[in-house]
């Protein structure tokens, strides 16, 4: 037996503000019934897992003990930029000089997460490199 994963839970102060967000940078829809003010929120991915926003009391206070990786379907550099004119704020910039690595993100609620090389760019390297 084993358990699959429904959702990734995210507390945050505006769950719909958050939710609208993060279906921006996954391209995936809102639950359709969500509104502003709904305390409980969703982005509906594709690939059946749910991205659940909670809205709660109490504020982000310290680093992110998980967190998403994304991998775009362009470049790392050009979603990097599409997501801070999203709103999202750079963290830290872990990419290296022979183009392998990742950037770090902050989203609107301060969440980190990471964005990692596209398919094609990690194509471009040895297997030793990716």
């Amino acid at each position: 037996m084993a358990s699959f994963v429904e959702n990734v839970a995210i507390d945050c102060a505006d769950a719909y503000a958050l939710a609208r967000f993060w279906s921006e940078v996954t391209g995936a829809p809102q639950h359709p019934e969500d509104r502003p003010g709904d305390e409980e929120t969703q982005v509906l991915l594709p690939t059946g897992a749910i991205l659940h926003f909670n809205q709660v009391p109490e504020p982000k206070t310290v680093k992110n003990r998980i967190h998403l990786c994304l991998r775009p379907d362009t470049t790392r550099e050009a979603e990097t930029e599409r997501l801070l004119a999203l709103g999202a704020t750079l963290v830290a910039d872990r990419r290296n000089p022979d183009g392998t690595g990742w950037v770090v993100l902050a989203d609107i609620e301060g969440n980190e997460f990471c964005v990692l090389r596209s398919e094609s760019q990690r194509a471009a390297t040895t297997p030793a490199d990716q």
